[in-house]
């Protein structure tokens, strides 16, 4: 098991989960965070944190959404630089919240800083 970051983290990227997270299994987008599932020890402190509720536990999705966000969640994170410490959400994250379509329309394959 594991927990995913899905589509509703894009253009919010709160970093609250970042500093709660015991082995460090975050990895940085220009616009969105993402779980390493291989390294997520399904400790689950990260999921309260997120006030976009954008972190899901595996169990809590069906088998379809687990695998395309686990699958999605892996590739990003194999690509993008490791993250542990937390910085400010972007000014407008909370315009973003609950925004549809954000995946289809305003995901960036870009890196983001990471540490």
């Amino acid at each position: 098991m594991t927990y995913v970051v899905d589509e509703k983290c894009i253009k919010c990227k709160h970093m609250d989960c970042v500093e709660v997270c015991p082995v460090d299994c975050f990895y940085e987008g220009e616009n969105m965070l993402v779980i390493h599932p291989d390294e997520c020890i399904d400790c689950g402190v990260c999921e309260p944190e997120c006030p976009a509720d954008a972190i899901l536990s595996e169990s809590a999705l069906t088998n379809e959404q687990a695998d395309m966000w686990i699958n999605f969640n892996r590739k990003w994170a194999e690509q993008w630089p490791n993250i542990t410490e937390a910085r400010p959400p972007a000014p407008d994250a909370k315009e973003w919240e609950g925004v549809p379509n954000k995946l289809e329309e305003y995901f960036s394959e870009e890196p983001g800083q990471g540490d």
